[in-house]
């Protein structure tokens, strides 16, 4: 995890969920929940295991021999977990990205795992959608990137207003996609966003 949670112990984090479930009104020492700090804490490791990933070390492998292939290429359902870092409740979605190559293209494995990077993370999805496309604009250097992303709110489905099927759509266009309305048209309409969908 990051390096600020290297200072705070496995046993202080497996006392800190104790104190939770204290706090929700039940007893930590009762049978059921005996093991739930251990699970709580192994669990986010998993969660929140994009703290010790770095998204650029990903992109820096690149492809050049693409035969001069210079048209949108774009990866689309890219499913996330994240959680916010408001209510620290999921959030479940798709990212989709797309860019157009400066003559080097990357495995398409590697954008899955630079949303996955953003995403265990404490997230806003603004700034997640917004991290995923300048990493991608900085190491890539393409002519141009969008990405969108799809995601379900825990926070707002569980707690509080209570709406259930809310999404919110988030979007992120540099480049190209930014200038070229016919461009970031054909983006939306690859990962059937755009007009009449």
């Amino acid at each position: 995890m990051g390096e600020s949670m290297h200072t705070v112990s496995r046993a202080q984090a497996e006392e800190a969920v104790r104190t939770l479930l204290r706090y929700a009104g039940d007893d930590p020492a009762r049978e059921g929940l005996l093991d739930t700090p251990r699970r709580v804490v192994e669990a986010y490791g998993d969660w929140f295991s994009g703290y010790a990933l770095d998204p650029e070390e990903y992109l820096k492998r690149t492809f050049e021999e693409v035969a001069g292939y210079d048209e949108m290429i774009v990866l689309r359902d890219i499913e996330y977990e994240s959680h916010c870092e408001h209510h620290m409740a999921p959030i479940i979605g798709k990212a989709h990205i797309g860019y157009i190559p400066d003559g080097a293209v990357v495995g398409i494995s590697k954008l899955a795992r630079v949303v996955e990077a953003y995403a265990r993370r404490f997230q806003v999805q603004e700034k997640m959608t917004a991290q995923i496309a300048r990493c991608i604009q900085d190491v890539l250097k393409p002519r141009g990137v969008g990405v969108v992303v799809v995601g379900a709110h825990e926070c707002m489905t569980t707690r509080g207003i209570h709406k259930r099927g809310v999404s919110m759509v988030t979007s992120k266009m540099l480049g190209s996609f930014r200038r070229d309305a016919r461009t970031r048209a054909e983006f939306l309409n690859f990962i059937d966003m755009g007009p009449g969908r």
